[in-house]
């Protein structure tokens, strides 16, 4: 058990039922078994607030969702890795608009890389989170290998493998390829319907001991993050931790 990789949770995942009770909320995620969480932005918590409950239920913050990094807004980053005592932040989407050319993967890259600088210089790594655009064939050419191309190497990959496997690419091929650039690893499961719901992790059609098994070397954590579900979303939240757990698949608390 010692050897296998933590388990948080994507906030995101509980907005709705944040914004009613947030501190209730985070209190039964600690109560799950997760060991940490991932913020996103805009939190009903406030940063303060929400970085002191995150430390009085032992849950560590491993990494936040951030708005894209420019100078206009580095004081917020800042603030965001202050409050939660990160050494990295992650940009969770850029519009499929962006992903459509050669052209635009390019520039698209081109700007990451001029954020990444930017976390860079103020003592942070910056990641990006994809969604299935970033997946798809381009005259013949996996997007994904396009993007490695141009994207400098200090950009990291949270690698969500269920977009991936929308996308029409094996995620656990992708891991495999990626390797350590991809050290966060979102972990949601479905009927690979990009617009349909979610299952909880293990559910759905998603081979997850596979995609565990492809990254055990590489990922520093696991993240359970679900956009939408036909059940409950906390009832969810709670099996998708129970299955990774029970099966040996990621580390919780419990």
């Amino acid at each position: 058990m010692s050897g296998l990789k933590p388990l948080a949770l994507q906030l995101y995942s509980l907005r709705e039922a944040l914004a009613v009770d947030f501190e209730g909320i985070v209190r039964q995620v600690a109560d799950m078994g997760y060991v940490g969480v991932e913020p996103y932005g805009g939190m009903p918590g406030g940063l303060e607030n929400s970085a002191s409950l995150f430390t009085e239920l032992d849950l560590q913050v491993l990494n936040s969702h951030v708005p894209f990094p420019d100078e206009a807004n580095a004081a917020d980053l800042l603030a965001i890795a202050e409050a939660y005592d990160l050494d990295r932040v992650c940009i969770a989407y850029m519009p499929a608009s962006e992903f459509e050319t050669v052209d635009k993967i390019k520039r698209t890259c081109e700007l990451l890389n001029r954020a990444g600088q930017l976390a860079s210089d103020n003592g942070l790594q910056l990641g990006y989170h994809n969604h299935w655009w970033e997946y798809k064939q381009l005259n013949g050419t996996a997007t994904l290998d396009l993007m490695l191309d141009e994207l400098d190497e200090s950009v990291f990959l949270e690698l969500d493998t269920y977009w991936i496997q929308v996308g029409g690419l094996e995620a656990a091929d992708v891991l495999r390829q990626v390797g350590a650039r991809a050290p966060l690893i979102h972990l949601k499961d479905g009927l690979l319907d990009p617009q349909g719901d979610m299952t909880a992790v293990g559910g759905g059609k998603m081979d997850v001991p596979g995609i565990v098994a492809a990254s055990a070397e590489t990922a520093d954590w696991y993240i359970v993050e679900l956009d939408r579900c036909a059940t409950d979303m906390l009832e969810a939240v709670r099996d998708s931790y129970t299955y990774l757990t029970s099966n040996g698949l990621a580390r919780g608390k419990k």
